[in-house]
């Protein structure tokens, strides 16, 4: 089955730096640091991570997060809650702008 997304392509991560070096090193430099340990632990990161890999929906970071939350020790229902709340939140997000639309509705039938 062919797919835009490739599981092999997430290997080549690292070599975007390839075509812009100086803004691709400072961006993994960047990302590097945010996920050491600090006031959360790269455990916790970790998690947060995959369940933002599942708000914005990139298969790359679903795979390598997933990967990653596991290895830290999350269980199974651990993570699918973090991606329980994931959705939450991104189902939240597009019901509350439900509110812009009631405003303009009753705007134009007044």
């Amino acid at each position: 089955m062919e797919t835009y997304y490739n599981p092999d392509d997430l290997k080549k991560f690292g070599n975007l730096a390839d075509f812009q070096k100086n803004l691709g090193d400072k961006f993994f430099a960047y990302y590097g640091e945010v996920f050491k340990d600090d006031a959360l632990t790269a455990r916790e990161k970790s998690l947060i991570a995959l369940a933002v890999a599942h708000a914005v929906q990139c298969p790359y970071c679903i795979d390598a997060y997933s990967s990653d939350a596991f290895e830290k020790g999350w269980s199974e229902a651990q993570m699918m809650e973090a991606v329980h709340v994931a959705c939450a939140i991104r189902g939240g997000a597009s019901l509350v702008h439900g509110v812009q639309m009631m405003n303009k509705v009753k705007e134009i039938a007044m």
